[in-house]
């Protein structure tokens, strides 16, 4: 496996205040505890949107992982031309930091939004470009990630397809580890 889709829930979506709320440092932490165990199966690349939540979050975990990994490579794919634009300025200004930080960067459809169209061949371009996908969403908890969820299922039926899924109850052992280590941290320190 050396390429794989990561997506999920926006930060709305999840209810995250800020860059540093303790939400988004779990979330943070779960991307790149999945993205080391894929690193030792072979992964070389990473592919994600520039949406607000979890696509930017993978964006930032995999760039500082490549520290350490110089090996590995992230692209943004986004699905139309003007992705972004009606956000507000500062995530905007974000986007555009993280377009600079990624090894590749392109849109999907090279126009701008038409329609929900571009969003399904979006989809279609990540099946047929990844070998595997990360999907933080739990069916419980509806979403945006629920299309991408559904489109996967609907692939899987197709062709072989791993599909790593992260629901909410994966997400409370993730922050009870992450709590643990930085309590031990904290004690070292």
């Amino acid at each position: 496996m050396s390429r794989f889709w990561i997506t999920g829930y926006r930060s709305y979506e999840m209810g995250t205040f800020g860059d540093k709320d303790p939400k988004i440092l779990v979330m943070k932490y779960a991307i790149e505890q999945l993205v080391r165990q894929q690193l030792e199966n072979g992964l070389e690349w990473v592919l994600t949107g520039g949406q607000l939540g979890v696509e930017q979050w993978t964006i930032e975990v995999v760039l500082a992982l490549k520290k350490d990994w110089p090996m590995l490579k992230v692209a943004m794919m986004l699905p139309f031309e003007d992705f972004g634009s009606q956000w507000q300025p500062n995530s905007q200004s974000k986007l555009q930091v993280l377009k600079q930080g990624v090894d590749f960067v392109d849109s999907v459809s090279h126009a701008t939004y038409q329609g929900p169209g571009q969003l399904q061949n979006y989809q279609a371009f990540m099946l047929n470009h990844t070998d595997a996908a990360l999907l933080f969403y739990d069916p419980e908890f509806e979403g945006k990630a629920k299309y991408d969820y559904k489109i996967i299922q609907q692939h899987q039926r197709k062709t072989p397809y791993p599909l790593t899924l992260i629901d909410m109850d994966q997400l409370q052992d993730y922050a009870t580890t992450y709590s643990e280590q930085q309590a031990e941290n904290d004690f070292f320190e």
